[in-house]
C-alpha cells in the first residue's frame, strides 16, 4: 500500500467523518468504501477516489467523467466533491437507494 494512498484515505475519512454507517476496507493497494454495508466506491490506483455510476452521483457531479478504476473494471465516476463534504455525504446517502442489494453469502 502506497503512502500516498494511506494519506489520501485519511483525508477522505476526515471529509466523511459525519457520515453514519460508513466503513472502509483496505483492498489490493487501495480502499473500498461502504455505506450501510453496500459498496459505493473507493480509492483506486494512485489516490483516485471514485464512486459507482448512479443517477444520484451523475446529478451531483455532472462534470465528472466515467473511467474504469483499473483494467477490466466497470466505469466509475471520479469524485469532484471532496472539498465539499456536506454535498458529498448527501450524494452518498442518495446513492444508497440506487445501489444493488448485496448478494447473500454462501454457507461453508
Amino acid at each position: 500500500m502506497s503512502l500516498q494512498n494511506k494519506e489520501f484515505h485519511q483525508y477522505v475519512l476526515e471529509q466523511l467523518a459525519e457520515l453514519e454507517n460508513f466503513r472502509s476496507i483496505s483492498m489490493m493497494g487501495g480502499y473500498i468504501y461502504y455505506y450501510k454495508d453496500k459498496p459505493f466506491g473507493g480509492i483506486y490506483g494512485n489516490a483516485s477516489f471514485m464512486v459507482k455510476n448512479t443517477r444520484a452521483s451523475k446529478e451531483a457531479m455532472p462534470e465528472s467523467s466515467l473511467e474504469p478504476p483499473y483494467a477490466g473494471a466497470k466505469e466509475m465516476l471520479s469524485v469532484t466533491l471532496l472539498e465539499h463534504p456536506q454535498e458529498l455525504m448527501v450524494m452518498i446517502r442518495k446513492m444508497y437507494e440506487e445501489l444493488p442489494e448485496n448478494k447473500p453469502k454462501r454457507k461453508k
